[in-house]
C-alpha cells in the first residue's frame, strides 16, 4: 500500500523593516508557526512568498510577492493547492482579507491560519468576523504606533529640544554630542547629534537677513549672492541635491532661510506632514500613498528653550516675519488695479530648455505669450548661456499642434497611429539592477547545493547552517530586488492597451474643433503634454504621457510610459504641414516632425 502524498502548500509571510527586525528571524518564526500548523494534516511547503521592508497597510497586488501570489493562483500549474499564513496580523490589514479570500476560493485554494486552526470557510460567518477582527487589530496597532512615535518626536523637541534627524539647515551643520540616552541605543555605538553653526554658510544666513531688513527684496538678494559667486544651497551640498541644478540663488530659497526659525536656536519639528491619499479614486483596492504637504505654522512643534547656537536673535526673526508678512499683503507698496484673469491654454506645460523652467503666461496687446526671464528672476550666473528674454506666442504653436492631433486621432488615421505606438516601443533590456540580482540568485544557489552537499559528506551542521541562514536571508533580499525592479521596468504594451488609453480620452477631434480654451488645455492636460522650447532653433519639442491621466488609464502603472513626441518648427506663416512617422528610441513613442514650407 502506498503511503499518501503530502498536500503542497505556498507559504506567504511579511517583515515590515530591516533595521529594527531581522527578516530571517522573523520569516523562521512565521515558517515555524506555518509548519506546527499543516504537519499534523500531511501539508508540505512548497512555495515560499515573503516580503521584506513592505508596510502592512500596501494592499497585496502591491507587494512584491504578495502579488506574485496571486498571480500565481491563476497558473493552474502552480505547484500548490493551499496557502498558508504565518501570522495574520502581519498578513492583513483593515478590510484586505475581504479584498483578498474571494480570489482563493475563485481558484479553488485554501488559505490556512493559525488562529484558525485550519483551512478558511468562506461561507462560515464566525471565520470571517475572526479575520475581520485581526485586520482591524492590526490597522488599530498600526495607528497606535504611530501616534506614540508622533507624541514622543513632539515631546522630545518641545520639553528636550533634541535634534530628530533629517538634513540640517542651510548655515547650520551636526556636531557629535556624546552617547544616545537610550542604553540600548548607546551599547550599540549610536550617538546624539545637534546643530552647530557652519563657518561658511551662518555668515550667508546672517547677511540675508540685514539685507532683507535694511530694504533689499528677495530677488535683489538672489542675485547679489550669485553674482558675488556664493554657492546656492543645492550646490553647497550637491550630495543631497542632486536633482537640482546649484546654478543660482532663487527667490524661494531667500524666503526659505527667512522663514525658517531654527536660526534662532529654537528646535522644530513637524513643519511637513504626510496624509494618506487614494492611490486611484477609481479603484479603492489599490489602497493610499503617502504625500508630503508642508503644515501651517500653528503646527509646527518648537522647543521652549534654546539648544543650539543660534544665528541671528529672535528679534531680528520676528521683524523679518513681520516684514514678509506686509510684503505679501502689498501693505508697502502702491496699490494697483488688479487684472482680469485671462486663460492660458499651455498654463503650466511649457518649458525652456536652456534653464528647464516652466515659461509664465503674459498677455501683451491682447495676445497669449509665454515667456522666460531666468536671467532677471535667478539671477546673472555666469555659466548660464541664456538669453536676457525667451517668448512664445501662443496661437504659433496652437495651430500646428492641433492639426497634428486632430490628425493622428482621426478616426480614419487613429488605427495607424496606435499601430506605429505599439510599434516604437522599445523590447525588454533587464536593467543591471536586474541582472545582478539574477547572478546574485543564481550563486546562492549555487552555494546551498554546496553546503547541503558538506551536510552530507559530515561537516559540522553548527557550522553549516549558519551558511546556509546567511545565504537564504540573501537570497530573499535578491527575490526582492528582482521582483521590484521587474514590476519598476517598463514593459511592452501590447496593441490592445494602447488602443484602450486613446480611447479613453474620447474624441480628441471633435473636442479641438471650435473648443474653448479651457477645454483645449483640459484636452492637453489628459494627454499629459509637455512643450519644451528651444530659442535659438525656434522649435519646440512636445511630448504627450497617457499614462499622465488619472482616470480609467490610472490603473496602468509600473513605467508603461506611452508617450508622442512632435517637433514644430519654426513657427512663420501659414504654410501646410507635413506629417511623417518614425520610429524613436523612448518607451514607446511615435517621432513626428512638423515643419513649415516656404
Amino acid at each position: 500500500m502506498t503511503a499518501p502524498q503530502p498536500k503542497p502548500f505556498a507559504f506567504y509571510g511579511r517583515v515590515s523593516t530591516e533595521d529594527n527586525q531581522d527578516p530571517e528571524s522573523s520569516r523562521s518564526w512565521q515558517l515555524s508557526r506555518a509548519t506546527t500548523l499543516i504537519q499534523p494534516h500531511g501539508g508540505q511547503i512548497t512555495a515560499e512568498y515573503f516580503d521584506i521592508g513592505q508596510s502592512r497597510s500596501l494592499p497585496w497586488q502591491r507587494r512584491p510577492h504578495a502579488s506574485r501570489l496571486l498571480a500565481a493562483l491563476r497558473d493552474p500549474r502552480r505547484g500548490f493547492s493551499a496557502v498558508v499564513v504565518g501570522e495574520p496580523h502581519r498578513a492583513f490589514y483593515g478590510n484586505q482579507f475581504g479584498l483578498t479570500v474571494p480570489l482563493f476560493a475563485h481558484y479553488g485554494v485554501e488559505l490556512w491560519v493559525p488562529e484558525i486552526g485550519g483551512p478558511i470557510d468562506p461561507e462560515n460567518e464566525a471565520h470571517e468576523l475572526v479575520m475581520s477582527v485581526f485586520g482591524g487589530m492590526s490597522k488599530g496597532e498600526r495607528n497606535r504606533i504611530k501616534l506614540r512615535v508622533r507624541t514622543a518626536m513632539a515631546a522630545q523637541t518641545l520639553l528636550e529640544g533634541r535634534y530628530l534627524g533629517g538634513r540640517p539647515p542651510y548655515g547650520y551643520t551636526l556636531q557629535d554630542l556624546g552617547p544616545h540616552p537610550n542604553p540600548a541605543k548607546a551599547a550599540d555605538g549610536k550617538h546624539l547629534r545637534g546643530l552647530t553653526p557652519d563657518p561658511r554658510t551662518a555668515p550667508i544666513v546672517r547677511r540675508i537677513f540685514h539685507e532683507f531688513l535694511t530694504g533689499s527684496g528677495l530677488y535683489a538678494i538672489a542675485e547679489a549672492l550669485t553674482s558675488n559667486h556664493v554657492p546656492c544651497p543645492s550646490a553647497h551640498d550637491r550630495a543631497r541635491n542632486p536633482h537640482r541644478s546649484g546654478i543660482a540663488w532663487s527667490k524661494s530659497a531667500v524666503r526659505v532661510i527667512l522663514t525658517n526659525p531654527r536660526y534662532t536656536g529654537r528646535q522644530v519639528w513637524n513643519k511637513q506632514r504626510t496624509d494618506e491619499v487614494l492611490l486611484d479614486v477609481d479603484d479603492v483596492a489599490l489602497g493610499h500613498t503617502g504625500v508630503m504637504r508642508w503644515n501651517p505654522r500653528n503646527k509646527w512643534v518648537v522647543s521652549k528653550e534654546i539648544t543650539h547656537l543660534p544665528i541671528i536673535d529672535e528679534a531680528t526673526f520676528e521683524q523679518a516675519q513681520t516684514l514678509l508678512v506686509r510684503h505679501r499683503l502689498g501693505l508697502d507698496l502702491p496699490q494697483r488695479q488688479r487684472r482680469a484673469r485671462n486663460p492660458y491654454v499651455f498654463r503650466g506645460l511649457i518649458y525652456c530648455a536652456a534653464c528647464n523652467r516652466r515659461m509664465q503666461g503674459q498677455y501683451n496687446h491682447g495676445t497669449a505669450y509665454y515667456r522666460c526671464r531666468f536671467p532677471q528672476e535667478y539671477a546673472l550666473a555666469n555659466d548660464v548661456s541664456h538669453p536676457r528674454n525667451v517668448y512664445l506666442r501662443e496661437e504659433t504653436l496652437t495651430d500646428p499642434l492641433d492639426t497634428w492631433l486632430a490628425t493622428a486621432f482621426h478616426p480614419d488615421h487613429i488605427e495607424n497611429t496606435i499601430t506605429a505606438m505599439a510599434d516604437a516601443q522599445l523590447g525588454d533590456h533587464p536593467s543591471p539592477a536586474i541582472t545582478a540580482a539574477r547572478e546574485t540568485i543564481t550563486d546562492c544557489d549555487t552555494k546551498l547545493q554546496r553546503y547541503r552537499a558538506a551536510l552530507d559528506a559530515g561537516a559540522d551542521p553548527s557550522i553549516v547552517s549558519n551558511w546556509i541562514a546567511q545565504t537564504q536571508a540573501e537570497r530573499t533580499r535578491a527575490e526582492t530586488e528582482l521582483h521590484t525592479g521587474t514590476s519598476a521596468a517598463p514593459r511592452r504594451m501590447t496593441q490592445a492597451e494602447i488602443t484602450a488609453l486613446v480611447h479613453a480620452l474620447g474624441n480628441i477631434v471633435t473636442v479641438l474643433r471650435d473648443a474653448d480654451p479651457a477645454d483645449k488645455a483640459e484636452v492637453y492636460r489628459q494627454l499629459g503634454l509637455r512643450l519644451t522650447y528651444h530659442p535659438e532653433a525656434q522649435t519646440v519639442h512636445a511630448e504627450t504621457d497617457l499614462s499622465a491621466h488619472r482616470g480609467p488609464m490610472g490603473r496602468v502603472r509600473g513605467g508603461n510610459r506611452t508617450l508622442v513626441r512632435i517637433i514644430c518648427a519654426p513657427f512663420w506663416g501659414a504654410h501646410a504641414h507635413r506629417l511623417r512617422y518614425g520610429k524613436d528610441w523612448f518607451n514607446p513613442r511615435i517621432h513626428i516632425t512638423v515643419r513649415e514650407h516656404e
